[in-house]
């Protein structure tokens, strides 16, 4: 049964579906809506102060009794961030000032930045008593994990490389999600910079379900039924898909967003530093092409991703999608649901008979191989 395995047992999970976190465009409606279902629904909080967490986390169980798991950056910015000048940021403003004006917005000044500790972070976690924790750029201090272990709090790391995996497995987390570079969203390589971490989904999994013993979570560029059998063939015991879900009007993404995903418009995807300062895939678009020319300056995140928001949120009152941060993995053309339980419904359902057609296929293939011996 795909349903039973390692990882529903341990989470206590009717499906091992996994919504992915998406980090500024998680909603608590999206989360609860996933869990209850029985799959694992996710919150990404990496921007938000220690206070909004906690209010996040009692919304979530409010409206979900199930587990859900919290999802937080382990790395909160880049270096340069603390020491980046105003004169940078005017040089990385310039080529979004022009556009900024066109949608009516105000031309941002420059402040010191001022970050959130992942340490303050992590307390709330601990002090509300959270069903799981997963986590990507990096691996907590053990002091940290130790804590989360001792609440039983399931851990889930994020590896984009096998090297990344093995120093997850080290470090005791209880899952890991092998992330390939079709995903949208930003890349969680914490070995090696993220441009020499682009292993694909689907030779990712296998190799890090064969090194090691942990249950492994598949995901990146999966959209549909036929990606999560083909996961799950090659070792994965869960599936965790991004896309699908911010399609889904549960999901905190905006209306342009929504319909670029839905309308052909998510054809093409590129990777990029210019939205955040961080590798991440989004849409190609005007803005993502302009701000991957060369003699771009990007500033540290999340110092990017602050100054593109000054043109973001002014963009999507003017109805400018082009202008906006369209987060999408490759598998962003497949996604045809706008509800998260036609959506959820339609996976089982597929799965189980593309499951029983490969279970027969194969059986029938082994029964012509042994004739032929």
């Amino acid at each position: 049964m795909w349903t039973e395995n390692r990882l529903t047992s341990r989470l206590g999970l009717q499906y091992p579906l996994i919504q992915g976190p998406l980090g500024g465009l998680s909603s608590q409606r999206l989360t609860a809506a996933v869990s209850n279902y029985g799959g694992l629904g996710s919150f990404g909080a990496h921007g938000l102060k220690p206070e909004a967490i906690r209010k996040v986390i009692r919304e979530i169980k409010d409206l979900a009794p199930k587990p859900f798991a919290m999802n937080l950056w382990v790395s909160m910015e880049d270096e340069g961030a603390l020491a980046s000048t105003e004169q940078a940021f005017d040089r990385s403003l310039a080529p979004l000032a022009k556009h900024i004006e066109s949608v009516g917005g105000s031309k941002p000044s420059y402040r010191p930045y001022e970050p959130i500790r992942f340490e303050d972070q992590v307390q709330v976690l601990l002090d509300e008593g959270i069903p799981a924790f997963s986590f990507i750029y990096g691996i907590p201090s053990k002091q940290i994990l130790d804590e989360f272990r001792r609440k039983g709090i399931v851990l889930i790391g994020t590896a984009t490389t096998v090297d990344e995996a093995i120093a997850l497995e080290q470090a005791g987390v209880d899952a890991i999600a092998a992330s390939g570079f079709e995903a949208g969203g930003h890349r969680g390589s914490f070995l090696q910079p993220s441009e020499d971490s682009l292993t694909g989904t689907m030779a990712l999994v296998p190799q890090v379900v064969d090194t090691v013993k942990l249950p492994v979570v598949a995901a990146g560029g999966i959209g549909d039924a036929r990606g999560i059998v083909a996961a799950l063939a090659l070792g994965a015991e869960g599936v965790q898909m991004g896309t699908a879900f911010l399609a889904c009007e549960e999901s905190g993404a905006n209306t342009l967003h929504r319909n670029a995903l839905l309308n052909g418009q998510a054809k093409h995807t590129a990777l990029t530093r210019g939205f955040t300062g961080r590798l991440a895939r989004g849409i190609k678009n005007r803005l993502l092409d302009e701000l991957n020319q060369k003699d771009i300056e990007v500033l540290p995140y999340p110092l990017q991703r602050a100054l593109v928001r000054h043109l973001s949120i002014p963009a999507e009152k003017a109805g400018r999608p082009e202008l906006l941060p369209l987060w999408a993995g490759q598998s962003a053309n497949l996604s045809r649901c706008t509800n998260v339980r036609v959506l959820l419904d339609t996976l089982v359902k597929q799965i189980s008979e593309i499951g029983g057609a490969v279970q027969s296929w194969s059986t029938h293939r082994r029964l012509v191989l042994a004739q032929k011996r």
